[in-house]
């Protein structure tokens, strides 16, 4: 089958080699694109459509992996595309129900876990699927390292997953990150982290990690953030959590032009 994938970044790459991998011919579009994704692209051993015309026209099933906030931009873009149309972006189930309205063809996706790695059985990637294809796209999947997960519901309900999956791993590194801060501004970090280390729970360990993941791409989980506080609030819950969270990680270094995706 020909997939076209928008666009190549990180996780977009990984997802790609793992279709190569699958025997799938798998396009990208290079145009506007920076030279870092098409590196990636290259070793992920994609082909070059050149322009999202191209890779719409020749592609079966388009895969969108994107920022959150580009999702629905992603997705107009592509309008008219005829095929199966998979948006497996970070992003509330709101926005992927405006994404459906854009493709009639929509499945609903949701990655929980970091990039997959072909041939590795170590810590694999879940793709959450929902809508009335979504077994088609699970099937493109099978036996891969990103297993395929179909949940029960129409487009929505996989982002939902994703949405409540991620409120807690990214929204609680948030929060000790913000602790940290504070404590280190009235002079008390390391007492809090003694407290921390006596107390148990691997706190200090976790706040290490979070401020490693933080420092490396945190700044990529802005729009996350504000994608999870939108959950929230539809289903009647306070927001205000993740928008915290989406400040904390306003904050975080951004790559240089030349770094950038």
């Amino acid at each position: 089958m020909t997939i076209g994938l928008v666009h190549p970044g990180e996780m977009g790459a990984a997802v790609g080699g793992v279709l190569r991998a699958r025997g799938h011919d798998v396009l990208w579009a290079s145009d506007g694109r920076s030279a870092d994704t098409a590196a990636r692209a290259e070793r992920a051993g994609l082909s070059d459509a050149v322009t999202l015309e191209e890779l719409a026209e020749r592609s079966e099933v388009v895969l969108s992996v994107c920022p959150p906030h580009a999702a629905v931009e992603v997705a107009a873009a592509l309008a008219g595309f005829s095929g199966l149309y998979v948006d497996a972006n970070a992003v509330s189930p709101e926005t992927a129900r405006q994404v459906a309205v854009l493709h009639p063809r929509t499945v609903d996706g949701g990655i929980v876990g970091g990039p997959p790695v072909h041939g590795s059985e170590d810590h694999r990637t879940r793709l959450y699927l929902s809508g009335p294809e979504a077994e088609s796209v699970a099937s493109l999947f099978a036996g891969s390292p990103l297993e395929p997960r179909v949940v029960d519901g129409e487009v929505g309900s996989a982002s939902a997953v994703k949405m409540v999956y991620a409120a807690w791993s990214k929204g609680s590194s948030a929060l000790l990150l913000a602790i940290d801060e504070v404590a280190r501004s009235f002079g008390v970090e390391d007492e809090l982290v003694r407290e921390w280390t006596e107390g148990g729970g691997g706190l200090p360990a976790q706040l290490e990690r979070a401020a490693a993941s933080a420092a490396a791409k945190g700044w990529r989980w802005v729009g996350e953030m504000e994608e999870i506080a939108a959950t929230f609030a539809a289903a009647g819950a306070p927001e205000g959590f993740h928008l915290a969270a989406a400040e904390v990680f306003r904050g975080m270094p951004r790559p240089t032009a030349t770094q950038a995706p």
